[in-house]
């Protein structure tokens, strides 16, 4: 009987333990990183695929284990990273999609926060190459700030526009169910 429970605890305890964050996609990922002071952790990451092409990596970043998106609208502080592994993104490729992908989580409703879509897509304007990496921070009450290579690019206001962008991931329609379960934990 000791000899069972002595074994049910050794695999409580191994399937209890926290996983490093490693590479995925050949992408090493952070277990934690830092912006605007305020540290994060890795909540979860997976990739971002179509037609069986990998095309980017995206993280998820809370202060606090996070694995519904009411958690996750509702944290103070959390960011998505996207670290594109296919040379076959485009700027307009990339502009098409989030433009969907807003489309998708407002319910066809993103008039309300159309010129916060129209600031935040002149971030994608330059072209984009394989090896870039996009971080949006999302501050409640506050909105998105977007880092490209590391260097901040622009603020964009409003906390609909930070609910629904969040939602392009880890929404009711997310660009890709199990990236959103990858990258809440799941």
């Amino acid at each position: 009987m000791k000899s069972l429970l002595r074994q049910l605890l050794l695999m409580t305890a191994v399937v209890s333990t926290p996983l490093a964050a490693d590479t995925l996609a050949d992408i090493p990922l952070a277990d934690e990183i830092t912006l605007s002071e305020q540290a994060l952790q890795l909540n979860g990451a997976g990739i971002r695929s179509k037609f069986f092409m990998d095309l980017y990596v995206g993280s998820l970043y809370t202060q606090s284990p996070s694995q519904t998106l009411d958690s996750v609208l509702n944290a103070p502080r959390v960011a998505i990273r996207l670290n594109i592994v296919s040379g076959m993104i485009t700027s307009e490729k990339m502009q098409d999609a989030i433009i969907d992908g807003f489309d998708d989580a407002t319910d066809g409703q993103s008039q309300t926060i159309q010129p916060q879509i129209d600031a935040f897509m002149a971030l994608f304007s330059a072209p984009i190459a394989q090896g870039d990496q996009f971080t949006l921070e999302a501050i409640k009450d506050l909105g998105v700030t977007a880092y490209k290579n590391g260097e901040k690019q622009a603020t964009v206001e409003d906390e609909a526009f930070r609910k629904a962008l969040l939602k392009i991931w880890l929404g009711d329609k997310p660009a890709q169910k199990s990236l959103k379960r990858a990258m809440l934990g799941k």
